[in-house]
């Protein structure tokens, strides 16, 4: 019997945001993966930690997802990471992947799913809340009302475009291209949230695109809105 392998998203950074779901799955299992060289130091682990304590005493695999553009690159680190979670589920032994936010967003574990399936192991997705919900809530603003469209794009893939769209466009990996996403948000005319590490210790809210600095962090997230 193979073991099979969960994708488990932990919420966008307050422990309190992880699901019953999640924890229970962590409790029940051995082996917990984590993205990263050294799993303790996992933002997904740290987050974990703070609700199911126990964490700790489990069996840690880090895995190594670099954040480059070189494709082959990638590529091969994923098959690394694959093939380190396939070395439990090929024993019969689950496998629990933390990851950031809800596994179906823009999340790193896709691509270890791809491989996984690939290689005829079992796959199965734990939603958590994804980041740009947690955001808006953060914001006391509600992301769609009546027949509004809402687009999730990630930012570095629009900033040389306008938002041109009806409804509410939520800009994710805004970090890289702050500045230029900045001016595009301005001449928009739109109205511009940003919670920046949201739900963590060091959170950051700002209430116009003037107010985001230039160098805000990696877990920064722009919501921008309509004007009514």
């Amino acid at each position: 019997m193979k073991g099979k392998a969960y994708g488990v998203g932990v919420g966008p950074g307050d422990p309190e945001l992880m699901t019953f779901k999640a924890a229970r799955l962590i409790r029940e299992n051995e082996i917990i993966a984590v993205p990263g060289k050294i799993a303790e130091e996992a933002v997904a682990y740290k987050i974990a930690a703070g609700i199911v304590p126990e964490i700790a005493e489990k069996t840690l695999v880090p895995v190594y997802m670099p954040m480059v553009k070189d494709r082959a690159l990638i590529e091969e680190e994923h098959k690394k990471g694959a093939a380190l979670l396939e070395e439990y589920l090929s024993r019969g032994k689950n496998v629990v992947y933390l990851t950031l936010g809800d596994p179906t967003v823009y999340c790193t574990f896709s691509y270890l799913q791809h491989i996984l399936e690939a290689d005829g192991y079992e796959v199965e997705l734990v939603s958590g809340i994804p980041s740009f919900c947690a955001a808006a809530a953060r914001l006391n603003l509600p992301l769609t009302e009546w027949d509004e469209q809402l687009h999730v794009i990630p930012a570095v893939h629009k900033t040389t475009d306008s938002l041109e769209l009806p409804g509410t466009y939520v800009l994710m990996k805004s970090a890289s291209h702050m500045k230029e996403t900045k001016e595009l948000l301005v001449k928009s005319g739109r109205e511009v949230g940003c919670v920046e590490n949201c739900s963590m210790e060091n959170e950051k809210v700002y209430r116009s695109a003037e107010e985001i600095p230039d160098d805000a962090g990696y877990f920064s997230l722009v919501i921008a809105k309509e004007k009514h």
